[in-house]
């Protein structure tokens, strides 16, 4: 194995942490993850323990430094992501003292309802419409009401990635990232809204975040000599401040320009591009100022639960296809693709809703739920995982006219994460929004795009730009069909139009078991 030098970008995850070994051309050396567990104490709520994390980000590294063949001294610069709405509540020492409340945790949906109310110009962030349940303030807020005594022990509360750092440097510094697009901080007004935090009862949150807030790819500081010996590193080297998961695979997407819209899929589903204008619209989130470059504007969408849903589906009503999949030695996915590739469009008139967790956008729903409608006896297996596919597409078409409803239009959307494995899956979404789909060599583009802030925190490139430039490189692109597209439609406003219909019946029932 040469010498290098590489870099290393972690990606903490829903489920895991990856550690991927690049080069400077960012061509992938190795990859190696570790799960942690997820919990869920009651319904809506989404937990998970610092401590996991640090256990599988250690195991990570060290495995893919030991399957790569590459010395700890080759590795010149580390940068991470994380999931974002992840809070992390410390004391003086920064020992967490609760478990974390992770993004899809939405138990704080009564907090944003109120915080909606309040007439102030940082919401224009959410559109000034609905606030998400999964945004920073509303989680801190449930925590000051709901466990007061652990509040007033509370001295530092950050991100995920906030925590991470401090962790690996001993620096207690925020990213613009997380502080722009959770937080309402909006550097071009002057940082901290705090007329607005003091409206919605938080006046005393500011001082628990970091003070310092830094650009992505700037350095945070240095590896801990003790953090170096666990993760087998050389002492000292720059760790690049990094930010949330998605808006971090934004930049390992090379989705820096306008034009672009950066497909992020996982356990959720987010849309993300670059304006040159700030712009606001209610059903939409953003636009978040200098969130990934200084000068730009950042705009979202997002979908909460989606490979989600298809994983929910696959574990829990699957065990025919799985161990039809096992005897072939085969992905149980494989399988249902296949059945579901025999269905025509439409599912037969089955249309699902994917608001497993709540909708993030446009509605902005924490008390939304799924749907599914249309059964007949002549449905099977294949027409509900299609059906499930298909409503996350519609999902996303949703997303997308709001945007053009706004003027913000999408000529192309550069997608990553696992469930562009899927043929299948990846021609709908095209079809359905009739909108090409990229594929870039890496699809790892959260791991990609951490690698690409080192390799600029440790002076290699200039700027994420040019060092995107570099690293980032086309591998497929998937065309839609036109006539596919035409027969989608009507099933896309079946889908817009179901919501509205019975919200009031959704919302109630969800207060009804939250309330058992």
């Amino acid at each position: 194995m040469a010498q290098g030098p590489y870099v290393l970008g972690i990606d903490f995850g829903t489920e895991s942490a990856r550690a991927g070994i690049f080069d400077l051309d960012g061509r992938p050396i190795t990859f190696a993850s570790e799960p942690y567990p997820l919990y869920h104490p009651h319904t809506g709520w989404a937990e998970q323990h610092p401590d996991d994390w640090w256990r599988a980000l250690v195991t990570a590294t060290r495995r893919a430094l030991a399957q790569s063949g590459v010395p700890g001294e080759a590795i010149v610069g580390v940068g991470a992501d994380c999931t974002s709405c992840t809070v992390v509540l410390m004391d003086e020492s920064f020992t967490p003292l609760r478990p974390a409340i992770i993004w899809m945790d939405v138990r704080a949906a009564d907090q944003a309802s109120r915080i909606a109310q309040v007439d102030d110009p940082a919401r224009k962030y959410n559109g000034y419409g609905n606030v998400s349940a999964e945004w920073m303030p509303c989680k801190a807020l449930w925590v000051k009401e709901n466990e007061p005594t652990l509040w007033a022990r509370t001295r530092y509360v950050g991100e995920f990635i906030d925590w991470l750092t401090y962790r690996l440097t001993g620096e207690w510094v925020g990213s613009i990232n997380n502080s722009s697009i959770r937080w309402y901080y909006d550097r071009s007004a002057g940082g901290w809204p705090t007329g607005f935090y003091t409206k919605i009862g938080l006046e005393d949150l500011l001082d628990r975040f970091p003070s310092q807030i830094l650009d992505l790819g700037q350095v945070a500081g240095r590896l801990r000599e003790d953090v170096a010996a666990v993760l087998g590193l050389t002492p000292g080297i720059p760790v690049a401040e990094g930010g949330a998961d998605a808006l971090v695979a934004m930049v390992g997407l090379n989705v820096l320009k306008p034009g672009k819209l950066a497909f992020i899929t996982g356990s959720s589903h987010l849309m993300l591009g670059q304006s040159a204008a700030a712009f606001h619209a209610k059903g939409i989130f953003g636009t978040y100022t200098d969130a990934v470059l200084p000068g730009q504007h950042t705009v979202e969408g997002g979908q909460v639960s989606t490979g989600s849903v298809v994983k929910w589906f696959r574990d829990n009503f699957c065990g025919k296809e799985a161990a039809l999949a096992a005897a072939r030695g085969v992905d149980t996915y494989t399988v249902l693709n296949e059945l579901a590739a025999h269905v025509p469009v439409g599912a037969d008139g089955l249309i699902v809703l994917d608001y497993w967790q709540g909708n993030r956008t446009p509605y902005v729903d924490p008390e939304a739920r799924g749907i599914m409608r249309g059964f007949s006896l002549r449905h099977t297996t294949g027409h509900v995982f299609r059906a499930i596919l298909e409503g996350i597409c519609y999902g996303t078409e949703h997303i997308l006219r709001t945007f053009r409803a706004n003027g913000f239009a999408v000529e192309e959307m550069v997608a990553a994460g696992g469930p562009t494995r899927s043929r299948l899956w990846m021609q709908m979404h095209a079809d359905v929004s009739n909108v090409p789909i990229t594929l870039t060599e890496v699809a790892d583009a959260p791991a990609l795009g951490s690698a690409i802030l080192a390799a600029v925190g440790a002076g290699l490139y200039p700027d994420l730009s040019s060092a995107a430039g570099q690293m980032v490189r086309v591998h497929e692109r998937i065309e839609p069909d036109p006539e596919t597209h035409a027969a989608y439609r009507f099933y896309v406003d079946q889908y817009i139009a179901t919501y509205s219909r019975v919200q009031d019946l959704i919302q109630a029932t969800t207060r009804h078991v939250a309330r058992q």
